[in-house]
């Protein structure tokens, strides 16, 4: 018992050797299972997994200090395109350290970015590949984007400096086109962006008729925290999308998975409202240039058929002429050429019409009246029989000289 030690003895005697066993650094690859940031410094847990059953078979703790952290990690950000993160393959350098209060922790010194960059393109183009196998890569881009694509929906952060940038590119354009603009909020960086911008096109969707296209960007923040764009499930709902959807979400590295799958991508909100804005001022072009074309064929038509009644109207008038006088002649000689009977049977013809219209004159109802009779009428019709009659019916006696209107007084016998 005289030899014991106290933890803190033994725990200094286990640093003193480590240090002495292991003064060096090691480049170690693993897989970043946590990660926070504390007071500048940043704490991490490392894992190794199983490839084939995914289940870890070593863990460790790491840190590096703020003396390093910061270059570190703003080189590593420069260079993937995204911040340091859980899920990450990584390449650490570092070295063994044992504290006698904290216990045991690799420090971290430095990252090696294109390790994980390497992983990130793999990733990238696991997604890709499963895309294409499902059948769907292409989809979004195989739909047209509406001629008048002037109803916008906006999958973006509602504070960010890129949305006004987008509206204001749009609404100040040099054409005068009107855009109908409307915001669907989602986070756009982090590990949210994923959900969040999955749940602002499930709520587009809901009234999808309402929108011709959806703009997906992000702007005003660094070119970090963008691996979020880069999942299976996103970059599903894009392809799959019944719309077209162009990104703008910044990229200063090689394209995303949702670049890909989109209907088109630009790299900023203000290119994608350009986008919007040319397509628009293409169709209007185009437009007038159909227009134009359609009114000088018109006029050509026009030019044409009125030289054609013209030409037609010169032709014809001496041929009128002619045949109108042809026909004056012809009539002559067959007038000439009329047999001595036919002009004989016109002539009683003519005697026969003079004795039926002096039958006709005798029996005029007027030169009857004018001799002293007269005609007696009921409701516009000739009474011929008094029992026709009735008491109170008005009748109405036509002389050769006036009308004389009369009452029935009694029933005519």
């Amino acid at each position: 018992m005289k030899n014991a030690l106290t933890l803190y003895e033994l725990n200094c005697m286990v640093r003193e050797n480590l240090e002495q066993a292991m003064p060096d650094t090691w480049w170690v690859g693993a897989e970043v299972s946590e990660i926070r940031e504390v007071r500048g410094n940043c704490y991490m847990e490392l894992v190794q997994k199983d490839p084939q059953g995914n289940t870890p078979i070593a863990k460790a703790s790491a840190k590096c200090w703020r003396s390093a952290w910061p270059l570190v990690s703003q080189h590593f950000a420069r260079v993937t395109g995204s911040r340091l993160s859980a899920g990450m393959q990584v390449l650490l350098q570092v070295y063994a350290q044992f504290h006698e209060q904290y216990g045991f922790s690799w420090i971290v010194t430095d990252i090696d970015p294109t390790y994980t960059l390497g992983d990130m393109a793999r990733k990238r183009n696991e997604v890709v590949r499963k895309l294409k196998e499902e059948g769907v890569f292409d989809l979004n881009k195989q739909l047209a984007l509406p001629l008048f694509a002037q109803r916008i929906a906006v999958v973006s952060s509602n504070n960010a400096a890129g949305y006004g940038d987008f509206c204001k590119q749009l609404s100040a354009n040099a054409y005068g086109f009107a855009f109908e603009v409307k915001l669907f909020p989602a986070v756009m960086q982090g590990e949210q962006v994923e959900t969040s911008v999955i749940a602002a096109l499930t709520a587009i969707y809901e009234n999808v008729d309402d929108y011709d296209v959806v703009v997906i960007i992000r702007g005003g923040g660094a070119t970090s925290d963008l691996s979020g764009f880069d999942t299976l499930a996103l970059a599903e709902h894009v392809a799959n999308f019944p719309l077209p959807v162009i990104t703008g979400i910044g990229h200063d590295r090689d394209e995303s998975v949702l670049d890909l799958v989109a209907f088109a991508n630009v790299k900023t909100p203000t290119a994608a409202a350009t986008y919007l804005t040319e397509h628009l001022k293409a169709v209007s072009d185009h437009m007038e240039l159909l227009a134009q074309r359609m009114v000088n064929g018109i006029r050509q038509r026009m030019d044409a058929e009125r030289t054609r009644m013209e030409r037609i109207s010169s032709i014809l008038s001496p041929m009128v002429k002619a045949c109108l006088k042809n026909e004056h002649h012809r009539i002559d000689l067959l007038a000439q050429r009329m047999p001595p009977s036919l002009k004989a049977r016109v002539r009683e013809e003519q005697h026969r019409l003079q004795l039926l219209a002096q039958r006709v004159a005798a029996a005029d109802p007027v030169r009857m009246l004018s001799r002293g009779y007269s005609i007696t009428l009921h409701e516009g019709r000739v009474v011929t029989d008094a029992s026709q009659l009735h008491q109170g019916d008005q009748i109405i006696t036509r002389l050769a000289q006036g009308e004389v209107t009369a009452v029935v007084s009694g029933e005519q016998q």
